[in-house]
Parts: structure tokens; C-alpha cells; sequence
């Protein structure tokens, strides 16, 4: 098979401006995200992972999990990046097979705290009150908060704490059934029986973080 190569898997660290593209814009919680992700490679001493040598266990869905997959190679598509969402900025990387690991921790610093007037200003362009000029200011008074967040000594942001994790089981591979109400695939783990027959979730009834998908 062809093994092709990119800028971020091609030997040097993805860069933040990887992390912005991938993420699509710059903001202050994927600049956490991008250096809890590269404290993790230097402490696993591991480069961005291929497969599934190095996990990942996020405790939020928020920006900086988009960095996190980026320099990592922690994925959700990999099944190396398991969320586990407590709305914590902590964060756990290990490797497989010795389980060698390490804890992240974000220390409480805010964007309030770097810029004490920029939330007000992120809320009033965000609800369309802006006054002329505004939006511009807004962007870049965040580059500024962006900056400082990346030039931060790690002591200042990060509690890193090494650790030893019971190893999960690989990521599986499930067989696709077909859902019998609305023809469509699903994979065999995520399928539900709904009067003897076999539906997907959404099928099954209402799901999915109330977003009233159907």
C-alpha cells in the first residue's frame, strides 16, 4: 500500500498554525490544547503516533482537543483519543504496551486573566453590538492572548504528573448491519433491537447531546 506522508506527519512537530488549520481559527483554548499536546510527546518521549501506540484520554470536547489530535495523532477515528467528559481541562496520554504515562493538567488561567476586557468584547461582536472597528480589535487582542498562552513557561500553565494506566483493549473492528427502518448502515456494536428488529440509534428513539437529531 502507498504510504503517503504530509506536512504534519513528516518529521518535524505540527506547528500551531497546523493545529489553526485544521481547527479553523485561532482562539485561546486551542493554544492550551497545543501545548498540553506537545508536553505530553516530550514527556512520553514519542513522536506523533501512527497507530495507536500513544492514547490519549481528554476530559472535555472543547477547542483544544482539535490541537491535541493534530500534534498527537491521537484521533477519534484511530480510536486512540477516548473522551471522557467532564468539562475538566485534564488530560492523560500513555503508551502502549507498557502503559507508562502521564497526567496533564491545565492550572487556572483564564482568558479574563491575560485580557480582562476581551470577553466582554468576544460577547458584544458575538451578539452583533460591535462598534465599528470592534471585530478587528477583538481578533487581535486574542492573537495577543494566543501569543502569551504559547510563549507561557510550562510551570505556569501546566501540571504534569507521570502515571501508570491499565492498558484498554485496541480499537475493534465491528461487522455493519443494516437497520431495518431506515435502510441505512450502522456498526454491529452500535445497533438496537426495536421490536425484534434490528435499528440504528437514531431509529431506536431520540439521541445525541440534545441537538433533536432524527
Amino acid at each position: 500500500m502507498k504510504k503517503f506522508s504530509t506536512r504534519v506527519t513528516s518529521g518535524a512537530p505540527a506547528s500551531f498554525d497546523d493545529a489553526v488549520s485544521f481547527h479553523g481559527h485561532v482562539c485561546p483554548g486551542l493554544a492550551f490544547g497545543y501545548r498540553v499536546a506537545r508536553r505530553a510527546l516530550e514527556e512520553c518521549r514519542k513522536g506523533r503516533a501512527e497507530d495507536e501506540e500513544l492514547v490519549a484520554v481528554v476530559e472535555n470536547d472543547a477547542c483544544g482537543i482539535d490541537a491535541i489530535q493534530v500534534v498527537t495523532g491521537c484521533t477519534v477515528g484511530k480510536g486512540n483519543l477516548i473522551l471522557r467528559d467532564f468539562g475538566k481541562s485534564v488530560y492523560t496520554f500513555f503508551l502502549r504496551p507498557s502503559g507508562r504515562g502521564v497526567r496533564i493538567a491545565v492550572k487556572p488561567l483564564s482568558t479574563e486573566t491575560l485580557d480582562p476586557g476581551l470577553p466582554a468584547l468576544r460577547t458584544r461582536v458575538r451578539d452583533g453590538d460591535a462598534k465599528p472597528g470592534e471585530e478587528v480589535e477583538m481578533l487581535r487582542r486574542t492573537r495577543d492572548v494566543v501569543d502569551a498562552l504559547l510563549a507561557l513557561p510550562d510551570d505556569e500553565l501546566l501540571d504534569v504528573t507521570p502515571t501508570h494506566v491499565t492498558i484498554p483493549e485496541p480499537a475493534r473492528l465491528f461487522a455493519t448491519a443494516i437497520c431495518t427502518s431506515c435502510g441505512e448502515t450502522v456498526a454491529e456494536s452500535r445497533a438496537r433491537i426495536r421490536d425484534g428488529n434490528v435499528v440504528c440509534i437514531p431509529c431506536a428513539g431520540s439521541y445525541g447531546r440534545g441537538w433533536g437529531i432524527e
